[in-house]
Formats: C-alpha cells, sequence, structure tokens
C-alpha cells in the first residue's frame, strides 16, 4: 500500500530518522484509516549541493506536489 519517501540534507542520526519515520507513519495511518502494516516509510539523504537538481526542480514540475516548497533556489 502506501509507500513514503522523506527526502531531507544529510547529517541526522538513525534515531532521529527513525522517530521521524514513525511519527510520518502514524499521521499517515490515523489519516487514512489504515492499519500501519499497510505503511512502508524510507529516508533518504540528498547532499545539499544535489538538492536543487534531484529534489527541488522535480518537485516544481511535478503535478502530484500537493505542496510544493516555500523557499527558492
Amino acid at each position: 500500500m502506501p509507500h513514503i519517501t522523506i527526502q531531507m540534507y544529510p547529517g541526522r542520526d538513525e534515531e532521529t530518522k527513525k522517530r521521524l519515520a514513525a511519527a510520518v507513519l502514524e499521521a499517515a495511518s490515523n489519516s487514512l484509516a489504515r492499519e500501519k502494516e499497510h505503511f512502508s516509510v524510507s529516508v533518504v539523504d540528498v547532499p545539499q549541493d544535489q538538492w536543487k537538481a534531484a529534489v527541488y526542480d522535480k518537485v516544481l514540475q511535478d503535478s502530484n506536489t500537493i505542496i510544493k516548497p516555500g523557499y527558492t533556489m
């Protein structure tokens, strides 16, 4: 069922990533009224010098992106 990918700059430890993934899983499970077993979550570190090309530009062009970035690059 749903897979959620979180992309962010490197630098957070594994415990922080696990807490974030668990919080996102909880919110998605509640919002969609589905058991947590139906979801998977990954956290992907994207280096800052690759962010614009790898994430930012794609998000702006993707018609499926519901919330666009509130910052510019």
